[in-house]
């Protein structure tokens, strides 16, 4: 490939360009940088989960009966679940469909990059930021509620888990959610309405134990809930199983939701995922 200089002479690159690999980073490093520059953003979005927790911890604290823990301490993996979600699916959600307004999804089209380099880009800062946002809350957790970090690798394994198809399958829905929004103006509404809603029957705001029973069947439709469960499981003892509608923890299951929505998640973005704006058709 050549490019024409004002000279009107040609220069021809000395090697071959980047992969996508080697862009997808470069392409990251521009992202976490740009988000942490707006440090107003970057404060709410590790805030936000942090205050929320404080809050809820504080006014619900009493001990669950019959499951030898507080309420302050269901809290702690449902706000990390809910964390996760936030720096993928809604940051994606609303991020995406305001490049796409104001066309910078369209000029990146146009440039040699690869498409597959842009996500990767998103993927490096969803990742950035989950792993600090759940670090926060962990930090918080343990410090102030008495949650104890796991103690054998094998509940480390399944923490590991749990975030890495937790945030791929958020991610994935970040993306595909993007191409709802008609501008970039309603992304924020749009992204946060759904988000909200399944905060509250997913057992994030409200403890597990004072949801109903059509709440939890339409929150089992979708990846919070499950993170949520696998999380408790992870984080908090085993008397506390005693307060789960099914009776256990479901390991086997929530790999199996989490792991259909990433495939379900993927698909999505093959088919409704978009550069352009629906005015520039």
């Amino acid at each position: 490939m050549s490019t024409a200089t004002a000279a009107g002479t040609t220069f021809r690159p000395s090697g071959p360009l980047p992969g996508a690999w080697r862009l997808g980073l470069l392409r990251g490093d521009l992202e976490i940088r740009a988000f942490f520059r707006q440090r107003e953003q970057a404060v709410f979005t590790f805030a936000f989960p942090i205050i929320l927790l404080v809050l809820f911890a504080s006014v619900f604290g009493d001990d669950v009966k019959g499951g030898g823990v507080t309420a302050s301490q269901l809290y702690v993996p449902a706000m990390i679940a809910a964390g996760i979600m936030s720096t993928s699916f809604q940051s994606l959600g609303v991020s995406i469909a305001i490049e796409r307004d104001q066309k910078q999804l369209r000029r990146l089209r146009g440039t040699p990059m690869p498409p597959s380099a842009y996500f990767l880009g998103k993927v490096w800062l969803v990742l950035v930021t989950g792993v600090l946002e759940t670090a926060a809350l962990l930090a918080v957790g343990t410090f102030l509620y008495d949650v104890d970090l796991p103690a054998t690798p094998e509940k480390w394994f399944t923490f590991g888990w749990i975030f890495v198809l937790g945030l791929t399958s958020c991610t994935l829905l970040g993306i595909a959610i993007s191409s709802v929004p008609k501008t970039g103006q309603s992304a924020s509404s749009v992204v946060t309405l759904p988000f909200q809603v399944l905060q509250f029957i997913s057992g994030v705001y409200i403890v597990i134990t004072s949801l109903s029973d059509w709440m939890l069947s339409v929150a089992a439709l979708f990846p919070l809930k499950w993170m949520v469960q696998g999380l408790r499981g992870v984080f908090l003892p085993e008397s506390a199983v005693v307060l789960e509608p099914s009776g256990g923890w479901e390991p086997g299951l929530v790999a199996l939701v989490l792991g259909a929505w990433c495939v379900g998640g993927l698909v999505l973005c093959l088919l409704t995922f978009r550069w352009k704006s629906r005015d520039d058709g």
